[in-house]
């Protein structure tokens, strides 16, 4: 069975190879998933361009976080509007707040961890 191809928007995302957020970059692309990051600074990270700017992206299946809870809330109507088929809450990311607004938009809130599931082949 082919793996499904998911274009994934990771918000929070660090050139820091010790932070998990680098590691989920580096491991999305290594099962060719189409990535989109925004960090709080510009950088590059496999070949992937790390931008600061909340810009549309079309197709949006994953948003996977990497943000602090009290960082999110100005994300909250850029995560809607990319009408993502699910978000995933990565453990330090859970947010009640969030997880209801995305389940009343018909969006999939997970808890769960984006490295996690890519290793085990769930993702």
């Amino acid at each position: 069975m082919e793996k499904q191809i998911k274009k994934t928007v990771l918000l929070g995302a660090s050139d820091n190879p010790a932070r998990y957020s680098y590691l989920a970059i580096n491991q999305l692309r290594a099962k060719n998933h189409p990535v989109e990051a925004i960090g709080r600074k510009k950088a590059t990270v496999a070949d992937i361009a790390i931008g600061t700017e909340k810009k549309p992206v079309e197709n949006v299946d994953t948003v996977t976080l990497y943000l602090n809870p009290a960082h999110q809330q100005e994300y909250y109507d850029y995560i809607l509007s990319l009408k993502p088929k699910r978000i995933i809450f990565n453990p330090g990311t859970e947010n009640g707040e969030l997880a209801a607004l995305a389940e009343k938009n018909g969006i999939q809130a997970v808890e769960a961890c984006t490295l996690v599931l890519l290793g085990t082949g769930q993702y």
